[in-house]
């Protein structure tokens, strides 16, 4: 069961990484798993209006990072040693990201995460994305 809540995760962020903190909104933490909202804004696209691979890759390693702290306690060290995902569609105008994350391994050392990416309210993927992390050893 997470150790942290949406609102523990909130503080976290805002107290480690300011300079994103207003960028995700904790939707739902639960057992492994996390749903995390990137609130698009002008900064965030590419030329051609759409939002830039850069800023789907941050919404896919903070939220694979908060669904492990969610459930191991605040670990500021832990860091990606991997990441994959695949672009799928180009996402709908003028909404904001929403990535699923469950974590599919959370061992002492390594955690693996598993997400998609989707534009609000469309169904259809827009990524997927499965992201390593190393864990520091505790104490």
């Amino acid at each position: 069961m997470p150790v942290m809540t949406a609102d523990d995760l909130h503080t976290f962020l805002a107290a480690e990484f300011p300079q994103v903190k207003s960028d995700f909104v904790i939707e739902e933490v639960r057992d492994m798993g996390i749903r995390v909202r990137l609130k698009v804004e002008e900064r965030h696209l590419r030329p051609g209006g759409t939002v830039s691979g850069p800023t789907m890759f941050s919404l896919a390693d903070v939220s694979v990072y908060l669904a492990i702290l969610a459930m191991i306690g605040p670990q500021a060290l832990a860091v990606t040693t991997n990441c994959s995902i695949d672009f799928m569609r180009k996402p709908a105008a003028g909404t904001d990201l929403i990535a699923d994350c469950t974590l599919l391994k959370l061992g002492r050392v390594l955690a693996v995460g598993d997400l998609l990416i989707r534009s609000d309210g469309v169904e259809a993927p827009v990524a997927h994305a499965t992201l390593t992390y190393s864990i520091p050893p505790r104490g």
